[in-house]
């Protein structure tokens, strides 16, 4: 069986306006609007999972979804730089965060690596489309995931078989979906659809 995932990512908020390490924060009033209107705009799935983070979930609610809170699908654990915009980190460390953008090894802020991010979601990303070992059968086949935008970029460079260091080359915006299909460990990418009431979103 073919399995398809669409990859939602979440509606703006201050977090993501000021490039801040994510707070814990809400949606702002703009971004909740835009996901509201877009409510019904994606594919029907048989199986819907969001990040665990705020702005996940309010996303997923205001797109009318019920979406499953999955722990694997957290956004990157930035440790003790949580909370701070890039900027104030990069004044601040300056050679901590040269070293954390240089190699995807490390974490000066500890927390989790760009490397042990990227094989957490790769591992979620290829067990979505496994046989079930409870039933036995293939897990049916389409998922929506509203998730953190580090989660998109780690499920791209995983289908394309680009190393860690190509996180940092994929911008995901806000409120928009990626869209991945395979079988057999081969997956396909379409990407960076808008959501939006008429449907750009979903997945043709």
């Amino acid at each position: 069986m073919t399995h398809r995932i669409t990859f939602v990512s979440p509606a703006m908020s201050s977090a993501l306006r000021q490039a801040r390490f994510d707070d814990g924060g809400s949606l702002d009033a703009g971004g909740e609007a835009q996901a509201r209107a877009a409510a019904g705009s994606l594919p029907s799935a048989a199986r819907v999972v969001a990040s665990p983070s705020v702005r996940c979930r309010e996303t997923a609610a205001a797109l009318g979804l019920d979406a499953v809170e999955t722990a694997e699908l957290a956004g990157l654990d930035a440790g003790r730089w949580r909370g701070r915009t890039l900027a104030e980190v990069a004044a601040a460390e300056p050679e901590a965060v040269a070293r954390w953008l240089a190699d995807p090894a490390s974490a000066p802020h500890d927390g989790e690596s760009v490397t042990d991010f990227c094989a957490r979601v790769a591992r979620w990303l290829e067990s979505s489309a496994e046989t079930d070992t409870d039933t036995g059968t293939a897990t049916d086949g389409r998922t929506l995931a509203v998730v953190e935008p580090d989660v998109v970029r780690a499920a791209v460079a995983h289908v394309l078989g680009a190393p860690a260091a190509a996180f940092w080359r994929i911008d995901v915006p806000p409120l928009t979906s990626t869209a991945v299909s395979g079988r057999g460990g081969r997956w396909n990418l379409r990407l960076g659809q808008p959501l939006d009431a008429a449907g750009a979103g979903a997945d043709r």
